[in-house]
C-alpha cells in the first residue's frame, strides 16, 4: 500500500517552451525520411515529375553510406538553388486550391529539406540553357560550403543535363534511427523493390541500380517497353507467362456491377490490371498498387484483390497483382500521410468493388480453360512391374498344379511375369565411376600418361580417388554479423536444378585446360561447363565457411612482399598509364598489407611477417594448392580491389579475391610443347579428383552460372532420334 501521509506533493504545471527550430525541423524530418529507401523514393518521384527517361541509382551499405540519383531531366535552375533545401519551397502549387488538381508526384517541398537535416546532401544539375552544371552543398536546409575556408554558393563544374542527388552518412546525427535498421543486404533489398515497382509502372523510363563499386547494376530495364515486358524482365518468366490484363472503366456496364454503383455525377475514372492466373501460386502476395501514378499501399484494396482468388487458389497460395488506378484528382486526397503512402478518395468501395468484379470475371473465364504443364515421364521400368504383378493376379487364380512352371507342367500362362521387359539403350544411364574418362580415349603422348600398378581386383576393392579425398569442411562459429549476412546471401540466390546437377553429375573429362572446359553427365544429359567459373564460387563458398578458421599453406622459403608486388605491378599494363609511378603504386600496396598484418592472420590465417616475408596463405581445400605463379598477382589485387573501410564489403571482397587466385587455371598457357607437362598433369589430377568432388559436396549453384558457364550439349534420348533417321 501506498503511504499517501509521506508521498510527494504534486509538481506544479511545468512552463511550455517553444523547440528551436533544429529540433523541429529533425522531427519532422523522421516523419519523411524513416529508412533510406523512403528517402529514394521521394528522390525517383522528383526524377520523374523532372520529366527524365534515364536513371541511375548508385547504393552503398544499403543506403547508409551513399544514396546516389542521376536522371536526365529538365535540371534546376542556378537562381533557385539557394531555396532547393528550405521546407514548403516547391514548384508543384502556388495555392492551396492547387492540390484539388494535382497531377505531380512531390507537391510539398519537404523531401530535400527533410534529407538534409538528417544527412549530407549535395546536388549538382544542368538545365539545357546553361553552359555548365551547378554544384551545391546542404545542411540544416541552407546552402554550406563544400570544405572549410570556401564560400556557400553554389560552384559551376561540368556535367550532363539533368540532376545529380548525392545523400551520404544517412542519420549520422539520430543514432537511435541508424540502430533502429536492419543490415545493409536487407535495407538494399527495401532499394531494389521500389526502384522495381517504379519501373514497372514507368516502363518508358530506363531503370539501373547497383551497389558502389560494383561493375554491372543489380536491376538494369530498357527504356521504350511496356508493362509487360517489364514485369517479365523484373520478375521473371514465371509470372509474366501467367500474366491476365484487364482494362476497366467507370463508364463499363456489366452485369456482375453491383447495384451500389456511383451515380452519373460522379467523376470518371479507368484502371489498369495485369494480375496471375489460377496456375500461379506464391507463397505471399505481390502488389503493385499506383494510384495517379503515385505509389500507394492500402489494406483494404489488397484484401479485396486477394479475396478473388480464395475460390481458385489452394490455402496457403497468393497471386501476383499490378493495378494502375486514374482518379480525376479533384476527387482524390493525397495529403493524408507525411510519405504521400496512403490517399483518399470518393465512392471508394464501390470502384473497388467494381475492379474486382471485373477481375474476377476474367480469372474465373480462365480458370475454366485451366492448362497444366507436365513432363512426360519413362514408362518402360512402370510397365514392366505393371505386367509381373498382373501375371502374379492371374497365377493365384490357377489350382497349385497349375501354378508349377517346370519341364513338363500344365499351361505355361505364369511364365509371363518371369519374361524382363527389356530397357531401350537409350533409357540406359551411365552412372559408374570406373567408366573410360575423356582422357583415355586419346592416344598417348606421353608414357608418364599411362597409371599403371593396380590391378582390376584392387580397383574393385578400393574406391575411386573422388571419394578418399572427400574430406569433410565444418562450418566455423563466427559471430560477426558481417559474415553472417553473407552465408546467408549465399542459399538465397540458390539455383535448386543447377546445384542438384553439380551434385549428382558424372566427370567426363577435361574439354580445354586453358580455357576452363570440361564435361560433366548428369540423367541422361552432357553438360559443358566453365569449371574456372564453377571453382570460383565455390572457393568463394568455402572461405565463407571457414572464415576465421583456415588451414594454411606454409611458404618455404618465404618470399618477399615487395618482390612479389613488384613482379605483378611490373607485368600490369594499366600501371603505365597510371599517374603514379611503379615504386609508388608498390609502396601503397604493401604500406595497406602490413598495417593489415593482424586481421589477416586472424581472420584468414595469412601471415606477413614484420619484416615483410610472406610465411603463409590460407587453404581452402585439402589436397589442392592453387597455381602460385598467381601469387603475385593476387597480392597485387588486394590493394586496390579489396574495399578496406566496410566490415562486409572487406570480407567479400578479400575472399572474391582469394577465390580468383584459387581457379584452377594457368598464368601463361603453354601450347608450344605437344605433350603435357608435369604442371599440366597435376592441374588435370586436381581439378578431377580434388575440385569436382568438392563442387559436388559443397557448392550452393547461383542462378547466374547458368547465363553462360553450364551449357548442355547432349540429350541422349535426341541422339537416338538423329541416328534412327540416319
Amino acid at each position: 500500500m501506498v503511504d499517501r501521509e509521506h508521498s510527494p506533493e504534486p509538481a506544479g504545471p511545468l512552463p511550455i517552451r517553444r523547440l528551436q527550430e533544429s529540433v523541429i525541423n529533425r522531427i519532422a524530418a523522421g516523419e519523411i525520411i524513416h529508412r533510406p529507401s523512403a528517402a529514394l523514393k521521394e528522390l525517383i518521384e522528383n526524377s520523374l515529375d523532372a520529366g527524365s527517361t534515364s536513371i541511375k541509382i548508385t547504393v552503398k551499405d544499403g543506403g547508409v553510406k551513399l544514396l546516389q540519383i542521376q536522371d536526365n531531366g529538365c535540371g534546376i535552375r542556378k537562381a533557385d538553388l539557394p531555396i532547393l533545401a528550405e521546407r514548403f519551397t516547391t514548384s508543384k502549387i502556388s495555392s492551396f486550391s492547387d492540390l484539388s488538381k494535382l497531377t505531380t508526384y512531390g507537391f510539398r517541398g519537404e523531401a530535400l529539406a527533410s534529407m538534409s537535416f538528417v544527412a549530407n546532401l549535395s546536388v549538382t544539375t544542368k538545365t539545357k540553357a546553361d553552359t555548365c552544371a551547378w554544384r551545391a552543398h546542404y545542411a540544416d536546409g541552407h546552402l554550406v560550403p563544400a570544405k572549410e575556408g570556401f564560400t556557400a554558393d553554389p560552384k559551376p563544374c561540368a556535367g550532363n543535363d539533368g540532376t545529380t542527388i548525392t545523400v551520404e552518412n544517412l542519420f549520422y546525427n539520430t543514432p537511435t534511427r541508424l540502430g533502429a535498421l536492419r543490415g545493409a543486404s536487407e535495407e538494399y533489398a527495401r532499394i531494389l523493390d521500389v526502384v522495381q515497382k517504379y519501373a514497372v509502372h514507368n516502363p518508358h523510363v530506363a531503370f539501373s541500380c547497383k551497389k558502389a563499386g560494383s561493375a554491372t547494376p543489380d536491376l538494369s530495364t530498357p527504356s521504350g517497353s511496356d508493362t509487360k515486358q517489364a514485369i517479365r524482365l523484373i520478375y521473371g518468366q514465371t509470372i509474366a507467362k501467367e500474366l491476365l490484363h484487364s482494362d476497366i472503366t467507370s463508364s463499363e456496364d456489366s452485369e456482375s456491377t453491383s447495384r451500389m454503383d456511383v451515380d452519373e455525377e460522379s467523376p470518371s475514372w479507368s484502371a489498369e490490371a495485369y494480375f496471375t492466373s489460377a496456375n500461379y501460386q506464391a507463397k505471399k502476395t505481390v502488389l503493385l498498387l499506383f494510384i495517379n501514378h503515385r505509389l500507394v499501399e492500402s489494406a483494404r484494396i489488397k484484401k479485396a484483390l486477394e479475396a478473388i482468388y480464395n475460390g481458385v487458389l489452394p490455402k496457403g497460395s497468393s497471386p501476383f497483382m499490378y493495378l494502375s488506378l486514374q482518379i480525376d484528382p479533384e476527387s482524390i486526397d493525397v495529403n493524408v500521410h507525411p510519405t504521400k503512402r496512403e490517399v483518399r478518395f470518393l465512392n471508394e468501395d464501390a470502384i473497388i468493388e467494381r475492379i474486382c468484379n471485373k477481375l474476377q470475371e476474367t480469372l474465373v473465364n480462365q480458370s475454366q480453360s485451366r492448362v497444366y504443364e507436365y513432363q512426360t515421364l519413362l514408362t518402360s521400368g512402370i510397365l514392366e512391374i505393371q505386367t509381373s504383378s498382373k501375371a502374379k493376379g492371374k497365377a493365384k487364380e490357377l489350382p497349385p498344379e497349375e501354378r508349377d512352371s517346370g519341364e513338363g507342367s500344365g499351361p505355361s500362362t505364369p511364365a509371363i511375369a518371369t519374361i524382363p521387359k527389356k530397357t531401350l539403350s537409350k533409357h540406359k544411364v551411365r552412372t559408374s565411376q570406373k567408366d573410360r574418362t575423356l582422357e583415355s580415349m586419346f592416344p598417348v603422348l606421353n608414357p608418364s600418361q599411362v597409371v599403371t600398378g593396380r590391378t582390376a581386383e584392387e580397383e574393385d576393392e578400393e574406391p575411386p580417388p573422388a571419394v578418399r579425398l572427400a574430406t569433410e569442411i565444418k562450418e566455423s562459429e563466427c559471430y560477426l554479423s558481417s559474415v553472417r549476412s553473407l552465408r546467408e546471401a549465399v542459399g538465397k540466390v540458390k539455383h535448386h536444378q543447377l546445384t542438384e546437377i553439380i551434385e549428382n553429375h558424372i566427370f567426363v573429362g577435361i574439354v580445354d585446360l586453358s580455357r576452363c572446359l570440361s564435361l560433366i553427365q548428369h540423367a541422361k544429359k552432357l553438360y559443358l561447363v566453365n569449371h574456372g567459373a564453377l571453382a570460383e564460387e565455390l572457393f568463394y563458398q568455402l572461405g565463407l565457411r571457414q572464415f576465421g578458421n583456415f588451414s594454411r599453406i606454409r611458404l618455404e622459403p618465404p618470399p618477399s612482399l615487395r618482390t612479389l608486388v613488384s613482379l605483378a605491378v611490373h607485368a600490369e599494363e594499366g600501371a603505365k598509364n597510371s599517374r603514379l609511378s611503379e615504386d609508388q603504386i608498390v609502396d601503397r600496396i604493401v604500406e595497406i598489407l602490413m598495417d593489415r598484418r593482424e586481421m589477416l592472420v586472424e581472420y584468414f590465417s595469412m601471415t606477413i611477417s614484420s619484416e615483410g616475408m610472406v610465411e603463409s596463405i590460407p587453404l581452402l581445400l585439402k589436397h589442392y594448392t592453387p597455381n602460385l605463379d598467381k601469387l603475385p598477382l593476387f597480392l597485387m589485387r588486394l590493394g586496390p580491389q579489396v574495399n578496406w573501410t566496410s566490415e562486409t564489403e572487406c570480407f567479400e571482397s578479400f575472399l572474391r579475391e582469394l577465390a580468383y587466385f584459387y581457379v584452377p587455371e594457368p598464368l601463361i598457357p603453354d601450347k608450344s610443347s605437344p605433350s603435357p607437362s608435369e604442371d599440366e598433369q597435376s592441374a588435370r589430377w586436381q581439378i578431377q579428383h580434388a575440385l569436382f568432388p568438392a563442387l559436388a559436396r559443397y557448392l550452393v549453384a547461383p542462378k547466374s552460372l547458368l547465363d553462360r558457364d553450364v551449357v548442355q550439349v547432349a540429350n541422349l534420348p535426341d541422339l537416338y532420334r538423329v541416328f534412327e533417321r540416319c
